[in-house]
């Protein structure tokens, strides 16, 4: 999800419009002006204008803003998803693609840093879930299926939520320090940082 993909022109835009794809115009285009702006001053009224449409539009597809913001917080963490099956890819290793998920995970962050914010605070995941089957890109199913291959098979369910909550913090750690410009947004300390050791 770079910057170009969170942009919507106004010639696409129309032609989602008219096509009956209006939902995602103005996901997109919330997507966009949060860039520009704190959550807080998104209006859909705004977001609306931009799309090209009358406020009015917006409440066939959402009643309210904290439904439009959910339905970004779902794009987002999408677009994690796919970030964690690509670094994931490259890896030779279970072992590699946990770690490789982890650094994903911060240069995620960093790379969509209005985005990543919102999703961690307008609704936050839930490290107590487990899943039977397929993540389906759900980021932290992923993290929590590929934290469950590395450790033994009869490893005690409290165990493996502590496991997780540490793998959780530490990439989470990074990546608000980083955020937050308390140690430098550096790709070389990203590495070092985030690896599995703790298992």
């Amino acid at each position: 999800m770079s910057e170009n993909d969170n942009t919507v022109n106004i010639k696409n835009r129309d032609a989602r419009y008219h096509h009956g794809d209006l939902r995602s115009a103005l996901i997109e285009e919330g997507l966009s002006l949060l860039g520009q702006k704190a959550v807080e001053d998104l209006s859909l009224r705004e977001i609306a204008r931009n799309a090209g449409v009358s406020a009015t539009a917006v409440y066939r597809h959402f009643p309210d803003k904290a439904a439009l913001m959910q339905a970004m917080c779902e794009v987002t963490s999408r677009a994690l998803g796919v970030a964690f099956q690509d670094a994931m890819a490259a890896a030779d290793s279970p072992r590699e693609a946990f770690d490789a998920m982890g650094r994903a995970y911060v240069r995620f962050a960093l790379a969509h840093p209005s985005e990543f914010r919102l999703m961690m605070t307008a609704t936050p995941p839930d490290v107590r879930r487990t899943h039977q089957g397929p993540a389906e890109g759900d980021p932290f199913l992923m993290l929590s299926e590929s934290l469950n291959g590395l450790l033994p098979p009869d490893t005690p369910e409290q165990l493996k939520l502590v496991k997780r909550l540490q793998a959780w913090s530490m990439v989470h750690g990074l990546a608000m320090l980083m955020l937050d410009g308390q140690v430098p947004a550096d790709e070389d300390l990203i590495g070092p940082v985030v690896s599995s050791t703790f298992l």
